[in-house]
């Protein structure tokens, strides 16, 4: 299949491509590794009239922590976040779901700004976000804000971001030395998209868990946190009982459509099974 045609230009710095996206107006779109937009380009399911480059932008790629938590710029790669072997247990979520997005290729081009932006329902990053509490920051040449990714996801393939706004970083709040995070997924295939996935997080204090956060994808429009899991969980010791009735709780607070790949039942029943083993490898972790 053939693109449809577009104006192209390559941004050599941070500012330079904010004013070209302000330029272009509303039908322009940001190309960074492309990995979601050239597909969509070839079956001419996006038709931008112009291209902002912005894969080769300097000082976008870094990732780092502080006390303001873990900051991970737009340009992060999938690989690179995979990678990062030596971070603290409270990221480990952030580094299980990069290693199962699609295939190496894939991930040595896609990065964390593009996956945000693009809101696939079925991606793994968002849920991440979603479970490790993110907020995006997005800056444009009015200015910059910060959103939660509660907030800047809104629908499937659908969010907040204005036409001349940019991703320029992930900030996941801070969490202290006890806090541990886990993801999982279920595919057919490595690298295919998931049937459901769960990224969970928690903080363990004096053989209890606290502040616990359970987020599902693949089953809804946007990712979800499953409340009520989370309050069963509150308080508790992760044993056998309180996963198994966390589980069930996630699979009730979920209602996912079926389609050719799979029911909405199968999905339901994939949220239980992957919420149980995620909390359980929680419980092992030291």
């Amino acid at each position: 299949m053939k693109t449809p045609p577009f104006a192209y230009a390559r941004a050599t710095e941070l500012g330079e491509a904010l004013e070209m996206l302000d330029d272009a107006g509303e039908d322009a779109k940001l190309l960074a590794g492309g990995q979601s937009l050239i597909p969509l380009l070839a079956y001419r399911l996006a038709r931008p009239t112009h291209l902002v480059d912005i894969g080769r932008i300097e000082g976008l790629d870094g990732l780092r922590e502080s006390d303001d938590g873990l900051t991970v710029d737009a340009l992060v790669t999938h690989a690179n976040l995979e990678s990062q072997v030596g971070l603290p247990p409270q990221w480990q979520a952030l580094t299980e779901a990069a290693a199962l997005i699609g295939h190496y290729p894939i991930r040595v081009r896609g990065t964390i700004g593009g996956s945000l932006a693009h809101a696939d329902p079925a991606a793994e990053l968002p849920v991440v976000a979603m479970a490790l509490g993110a907020d995006l920051l997005v800056r444009s040449i009015g200015g910059c804000r910060e959103i939660a990714v509660e907030d800047f996801l809104y629908g499937p393939f659908m969010t907040v971001l204005e036409p001349n706004e940019m991703v320029v970083s992930v900030r996941f709040r801070p969490a202290d030395a006890a806090r541990r995070s886990a993801f999982d997924e279920f595919s057919t295939r490595h690298g295919d998209f998931a049937f459901a996935a769960t990224a969970v997080a928690a903080t363990f204090e004096d053989g209890v868990v606290r502040d616990v956060r359970i987020a599902l994808g693949a089953v809804g429009p946007v990712p979800v946190r499953v409340h009520a899991a989370e309050s069963a969980l509150e308080g508790s010791d992760l044993s056998s009982a309180d996963i198994a009735a966390a589980a069930r709780l996630a699979m009730e607070g979920c209602n996912p459509a079926g389609d050719a790949r799979a029911s909405g039942e199968f999905r339901r029943e994939l949220v239980e099974v992957l919420v149980g083993r995620t909390l359980r490898r929680l419980r092992e972790m030291p």
